[in-house]
């Protein structure tokens, strides 16, 4: 199957009141193992990539035609889009033209007439191609490629308006963080998310920083209006986990002395990032929605 825009299963997931699960790729490993699980589990799946991931990987164009020769080599069925995580206004269009089906613009660090004026151009741009759009009102804290927030909570009146753009999912700070959650977090702000779902009429909302929170909470955020889940740090802590205790065993010495197989190396922390996926592919309720 090809590369799909991520419109069309968002808006499925916001009327069923589930959500589409939005995993970070790092390498042609990990994309395979996340792609194994969502075609195994029959979910739809959204792929994303930083634009530090993008410059490790060597390139937007690299990017692009490695994930779409892994979904063609590997017979995926389901519906993958490629999406842009937390881009920069030149990095969305380099996205676009490279051939990514989705892009997120993050202006919400600008003053928010700039934030909103340059969403609209990129919103422009991306429809003109049949790419869908995600864009950004207050800070998700932490940090990510060099971006730090202290987590501002969004304004429902300036989400109401960058939603009116035209935006196809809008993600909007409501508590969460990136990385990992501190013993005395207050936990998602579900009224301030209920309030940003009406004031929006009923635009597909994104929950950033995924990884932490408890998935209780994460169901009562799908049921006021959240429509995509974004993982990262889930995948990177049980690929650490199974290759530390890989390496630990003394496993990664090869008695035929044959040298070093990064094949063999990787197993173990590629079979944990699968296992995870199914798990958050059924806790969010995507799972089985591609059959």
């Amino acid at each position: 199957m090809a590369l799909v825009s991520a419109t069309e299963m968002i808006k499925k997931a916001h009327e069923g009141h589930y959500a589409i699960c939005a995993f970070n790729i790092n390498n042609l490993e990990w994309t395979k193992s996340i792609l194994t699980a969502c075609e195994k589990a029959k979910a739809p799946v959204i792929l994303e990539v930083s634009e530090g991931a993008n410059k490790y990987m060597c390139g937007f164009k690299t990017v692009a035609n490695m994930v779409k020769n892994i979904v063609e080599f590997l017979g995926i069925t389901v519906p993958v889009a490629l999406h842009l995580d937390h881009g920069t206004y030149e990095g969305a269009k380099a996205a676009i033209e490279a051939g990514y089906t989705s892009v997120m613009f993050d202006g919400s660090h600008y003053p928010f007439e700039e934030n909103l004026q340059k969403s609209k151009e990129i919103i422009a741009l991306a429809h003109s191609k049949g790419i869908s759009v995600e864009c950004e009102v207050g800070g998700i804290g932490g940090s990510e490629d060099g971006v730090t927030s202290a987590g501002e909570q969004a304004d429902p009146n300036e989400c109401k308006i960058i939603a009116e753009l035209g935006v196809d999912f809008l993600a909007a700070g409501i508590g969460n963080i990136h990385g990992i959650y501190p013993a005395n977090w207050k936990g998602l702000n579900l009224d301030l998310l209920k309030t940003i779902q009406e004031a929006t009429n009923g635009k597909p909302l994104v929950l950033h920083g995924g990884t932490g929170i408890p998935y209780d909470m994460v169901r009562s955020a799908i049921e006021r209006g959240v429509s995509k889940v974004n993982i990262n740090t889930d995948l990177q802590l049980v690929f650490a986990a199974a290759e530390r205790e890989y390496f630990e065993a003394g496993k990664d010495l090869d008695k035929a002395g044959k040298g070093f197989d990064p094949r063999k190396v990787l197993k173990p922390g590629c079979q944990a990032i699968e296992a995870k996926v199914e798990e958050l592919l059924k806790a969010f309720g995507s799972y089985g929605k591609a059959a």
